[in-house]
């Protein structure tokens, strides 16, 4: 397969220099920007790290286990398909969610594959193509008395600081919301496992989340719901510095071939996403 794949990029290589597509394919190559070192005869066969950030609280795509302390989740799993076909080394990198533009522009990490939401950031990374869905939800306790959007009138409202939920709140469409809030705005939280603590302790009154990540707060706990109502509705990607579409475009294609395998198919079900993946259906 290895040999597919090094004929693959070759071919990419020289179409991404000849041609402008849309989304990680829309600018010619500035090599500046690009980190990667090709053999021209064999793009492949230069050993290449990929760094790869990630926030390791984020379960299932990107998280710490606590019992082994080892890295684990469905994207992490994925990059490393990725670069097993490519014959590359891959770098985790955690970093602070919220500084997550500078660890990129500053060439710290190589890209942000970890549940990380196109929408409204479409014109800042260049991107691979949407491969999960997500949806962002509200959740809260049982006995809150909250049911639907409208009962978080007055109610103290929390999302993690630099992620998709707090995009969604921000976005115009969700202005009337958000000012119905207490005060007139929500809190921000580091991470998601510190904001389920607060709601947790009746700090806060709901706690704003991707929906695939929830049951990793929850777990066996009782007394919780999500509203059926949703804050939006997303797609996952992995973003790359603009600027940086050869990479990107190498990514987006390998990642759409080790999606048709067998050995991917097994990680969807393992983590439970088989309703969220795009890739390989």
């Amino acid at each position: 397969m290895k040999r597919l794949f090094s004929g693959i990029i070759a071919m990419l290589l020289l179409v991404i220099c000849m041609f402008t597509f849309t989304g990680c394919k829309e600018k010619e190559v500035d090599n500046n920007l690009v980190k990667v070192n090709y053999n021209v005869s064999n793009p492949v066969a230069s050993t290449k790290v990929l760094k790869l950030g990630f926030d390791d609280t984020f379960y299932p795509y990107g998280y710490k286990d606590a019992e082994t302390l080892l890295y684990k989740g469905f994207d992490l799993e994925f990059a490393k398909m990725v670069c097993d076909e490519l014959g590359w080394k891959l770098e985790l990198v955690p970093i602070n969610w919220d500084l997550k533009d500078a660890e990129i522009n500053s060439g710290n990490i190589d890209c942000i594959w970890n549940g990380f939401t196109i929408n409204t950031r479409e014109n800042d990374y260049e991107w691979t193509d949407a491969y999960c869905d997500n949806t962002i939800v509200v959740l809260v306790k049982e006995s809150s008395g909250i049911n639907s959007l409208a009962d978080l009138s007055g109610k103290i409202v929390m999302a993690q600081a630099g992620s998709s939920a707090e995009d969604a709140l921000n976005d115009k469409d969700n202005t009337a919301l958000v000012s119905s809030f207490k005060n007139g705005n929500f809190l921000t939280v580091a991470n998601y496992v510190l904001g389920y603590q607060e709601l947790k302790q009746g700090s806060v009154d709901a706690l704003v989340v991707d929906s695939t990540v929830v049951e990793s707060f929850v777990g066996n706990d009782t007394g919780y719901k999500v509203l059926t109502e949703v804050i939006s509705t997303e797609q996952y990607g992995v973003g790359f510095k603009k600027g940086n579409t050869m990479l990107c475009s190498i990514i987006n294609t390998v990642m759409k071939e080790v999606a048709k395998t067998n050995e991917f198919k097994d990680l969807v079900k393992k983590y439970g996403l088989e309703d969220t993946v795009i890739f390989g259906k």
